[in-house]
């Protein structure tokens, strides 16, 4: 959420940032809205003065006088009430243009329409040629019996899946593999709950715009995180930190879930696009200074890095386009990795700086050393997720018998250094 402050005072390049992000909200219309609001608020404040004054007034009072004045606070009320009704509707509509207003992008960010229009940084790492025809992940699994998807589907439905044997062994390594690289650069591991209330969708940015992309329990009035990010970030809502002991780093691992809303008929073979997965996160909570953000944007992007480079998997680095980043991202950059059978690089992670847009729908804040109190900035990456990292690891480490070779980092996680 961003200070209507600065909305009023900018709104020419609030505008500009909705248009880049393709996120149409009245700008117009919310200056209005926070106008009359300004103005019913000072009327209603008047209103409710004069009803006090006037009420203290009255029992000293006899005769016509008072009853002029029994009258005056009789209107008062009546007005008052129309005015607080007024009020209402307006501040209702007032905040759902303010969850929808999205931040400032960074000045390094191309403006572009969707994914062609990110810009690629750097390659890391040589795609395998192969010296036979190789399979892909579904024909790998199905010969080492690692996955089933009918059965998936006939318990859950499409893009739900059962992973099996090794697969499930080489899920779990990955993932501690992760949490314990994590762990060694000064991470607090966190295992976190997967419902939270919708205040946490609403304050983390998911809400309300991704709606559509959350699984609700409507009887309990929960909903399944599509990240442990909304966890995370939530875990501190409505707390006052104290500067020394920002930055905070978490390593949050959850199973997460998108109903993937709008994908019918995409990416339905194989663990590409599906409704559960699992993943480590992280989150990072800093003080309000764009500089230390940005250092840490680019901390937590080069520790996602070293996963993948002691995974062996070859990888490139894009900066997202305006059109690629979402509503409360002023930056982020994306780590596409080589999936041959895709014959491309495919997003596997992402890396974000929120700037102090989490942290006002969250209220989180901390003290500075001068005693102020301001909004922290919040940043997340994905450290790693998976099925969906499965497939290059599968691909690019299958050999021509059909037998997969485990990456060395993984095997004293696995217990086993080759599937097949």
């Amino acid at each position: 959420m961003l200070d209507i402050a600065f909305i009023r005072e900018n709104p020419e390049i609030v505008k500009k940032a909705a248009a880049d992000k393709r996120m149409p909200v009245d700008i117009v219309r919310l200056l209005t809205l926070d106008a009359e609001l300004r103005g019913s608020g000072r009327k209603a404040e008047e209103l409710r003065a004069e009803r006090n004054r006037l009420s203290k007034e009255i029992p000293n009072l006899k005769g016509a006088e008072r009853d002029t004045l029994v009258e005056r606070v009789r209107q008062i009320k009546e007005d008052l009430a129309t005015a607080e009704a007024a009020i209402g509707g307006a501040q209702a509509e007032y905040n759902d243009l303010m969850l929808r207003v999205p931040s400032i992008p960074a000045p390094e960010v191309p403006v572009g329409a969707g994914e062609e229009d990110n810009v690629e940084l750097r390659k890391v790492g040589t795609v395998r040629e192969f010296n036979f025809t190789p399979r892909d992940h579904v024909e790998l699994c199905e010969m080492h019996d690692l996955l089933d998807t009918q059965r998936g589907a006939k318990v859950s439905g499409s893009r739900f899946y059962f992973l099996k044997n090794e697969a499930v062994l080489l899920e779990m390594a990955i993932c501690r593999f992760v949490m314990d690289t994590l762990r060694s650069k000064g991470f607090t591991p966190m295992a976190v709950p997967q419902l939270v209330r919708e205040s946490a969708m609403r304050g983390t940015g998911y809400f309300p715009i991704g709606y559509d992309q959350a699984y609700k329990l409507p009887e309990d009035e929960l909903f399944l995180v599509g990240t442990s990010e909304v966890s995370m970030v939530s875990y501190h809502q409505d707390e006052v930190l104290t500067r020394d002991a920002l930055p905070l780093r978490y390593a949050g691992i959850s199973s997460c879930y998108r109903r993937e809303a709008g994908t019918y008929g995409k990416d339905t073979r194989g663990l590409y696009r599906v409704h559960q997965f699992q993943k480590v996160e992280q989150v990072v909570f800093c003080e309000a200074d764009h500089q230390k953000a940005e250092a840490l944007h680019y901390e937590i992007l080069g520790n996602a890095e070293t996963v993948m480079q002691a995974l062996g998997l070859p990888y490139r680095v894009c900066l997202a386009c305006t059109g690629e980043i979402g509503i409360g991202q002023i930056r982020k950059h994306e780590i596409e990795t080589w999936m041959p059978s895709r014959n491309a690089y495919c997003e596997t992670h992402s890396c974000s700086t929120m700037g102090d847009f989490q942290a006002r729908r969250g209220n989180i804040r901390y003290k500075t050393s001068e005693g102020e109190t301001k909004h922290v900035f919040t940043l997340n990456n994905t450290a790693i997720a998976s099925p969906r990292v499965l497939i290059p690891l599968l691909e690019t480490y299958q050999n021509e018998d059909g037998s997969v070779t485990i990456p060395e980092a993984l095997r004293p996680y696995t217990g086993f250094d080759r599937i097949g």
